[in-house]
């Protein structure tokens, strides 16, 4: 009988501490998108009760505002928290960003109604939206360059890719809480107050989190670092790097109006605007999370083996070429079959593109300020793209009279992709050195 040898033994060991580790880091991004979603699917519910005003138009963008206002809050997020973490490391700074996510959890899930507290209410949430997009700011930032350095030479964009796969879990979770609570609620039972029990959920799990949270090793990378940056200096570095920054934020744009599009505005396009059920919306939903949990490391695999430009050019090329055609098709005969095609198209975009992405956005930051540059592109990118797409959206159709126009927003939004993409690895040698060594 074959015996394991020490060192297959030891093999054995590390990929699983590795594993332990990924779950562990990722978890914070689960409860991060699995109350972004919630408020996004029960958008229409919040805007009656939190939001009342002269007709449902006005309401939903009301809260669609307030939705983007907490991506508002995630650059100060990303300044502040990111340099936070760039200093005393990638542990303890990941289990304050927590720490405030859940607080903002906690508080929307609470608060009265319109009709109970007045103008406290919708005051109430905005805050809680405002201590979420703060939080979530650094968050993903601290945990993207946590699996960057965590990972084993030449697989980082599959390590990385896991971030945003565990945000997929989230949205497959909520997605089937909302379908199980249309089947055994009525209508007005989840308006009243059913379309708080997946906010309640979230609660439940924070204290989970907080101890997978607890239990994370600081990374090897860091450790080594002879002496981490102050906050100021790292302040002045970003400042100095100010053009990788902006870059990074147009690198992003494809990938954040994508995902907001394909995820939390599904829901509501789906119901309000194409008139199918609340069911047909939620399935495509959990199939477009599925789709996006197998591309995302197919992705950042692939990306591993012919480099991240390639992916990140052919797939900003099909999107912007691709998108308004395809939900033209959708909008011109709605079907359950027509939704569920266009989504898993428009998923097959996010999860290849991101995947590749997350890695070259890691590999371009100076290694000194690598969380808060990250963070800081991501957010602002997310704030001005992504985190308002739902409300753009919305403007879109009505202004322009025509159901199809978010496609010309994630048009835009590939074209900030592709130019970046083109600028970075033209006259950044740092990019493909980085990824070389990767």
């Amino acid at each position: 009988m074959h015996s394991s040898t020490p060192a297959e033994r030891g093999g054995t060991h590390t990929r699983s501490s590795k594993f332990a580790a990924v779950v562990r880091v990722t978890s914070g991004n689960f409860l991060e998108q699995f109350d972004f979603f919630l408020f996004g699917f029960y958008a229409t519910y919040i805007s009656r009760i939190f939001f009342p005003a002269g007709s449902e138009f006005a309401s939903l963008m009301l809260t669609f505002a307030v939705f983007g206002a907490g991506f508002l809050m995630r650059p100060l997020g990303a300044i502040v928290l990111g340099a936070y973490i760039d200093e005393v490391g990638r542990r303890k700074g990941l289990i304050v960003t927590l720490s405030i996510m859940a607080s903002g959890t906690i508080l929307i899930a609470c608060v009265p109604a319109y009709q109970t507290i007045g103008l406290l209410a919708p005051v109430l949430v905005l805050i809680g939206r405002l201590l979420q997009g703060f939080s979530a700011g650094a968050e993903l930032g601290g945990v993207s360059v946590y699996l960057a350095e965590l990972a084993t030479p030449g697989r980082r964009g599959f390590y990385t890719s896991w971030q945003s796969a565990s945000q997929q879990v989230a949205i497959i979770v909520a997605a089937a809480l909302g379908y199980l609570l249309n089947r055994w609620l009525t209508p007005q039972e989840i308006g009243a107050w059913g379309w708080r029990l997946p906010f309640f959920v979230g609660c439940a799990i924070v204290p989970v989190i907080f101890l997978l949270r607890r239990s994370l090793q600081e990374t090897a990378e860091f450790e080594a670092r002879a002496r981490p940056v102050g906050a100021r200096a790292n302040w002045r570095a970003m400042l100095q790097n100010w053009r990788t920054v902006f870059a990074g934020m147009l690198l992003v744009a494809m990938t954040t109006t994508t995902f907001y599009l394909i995820t939390v505005y599904t829901p509501t396009f789906g119901k309000s605007v194409l008139k199918l059920s609340t069911a047909d919306s939620l399935i495509v939903t959990v199939c477009v999370g599925l789709s996006n949990f197998f591309w995302l490391p197919v992705g950042g695999a692939l990306s591993d083996r012919v480099g991240r430009r390639p992916i990140l050019v052919a797939i900003a090329v099909l999107a912007i070429c691709t998108s308004y055609p395809a939900l033209h098709w959708l909008c011109a005969a709605p079907s359950f079959g027509r939704m569920l095609a266009v989504l898993l198209w428009l998923s097959f975009f996010f999860g290849m593109y991101n995947g590749a992405m997350v890695a070259a956005l890691a590999e371009i930051m100076p290694v000194e300020v690598r969380v808060a540059g990250f963070s800081l592109a991501f957010s602002l990118a997310t704030a001005l793209f992504g985190g308002f797409t739902p409300a753009v959206s919305t403007w879109l159709i009505e202004a322009t009279h025509d159901k199809a126009a978010p496609g010309y927003w994630l048009s835009f939004a590939a074209l900030c992709g592709l130019s970046a993409t083109l600028a970075l690895y033209r006259s950044s040698g740092r990019a493909r050195a980085s990824a070389s060594a990767a």
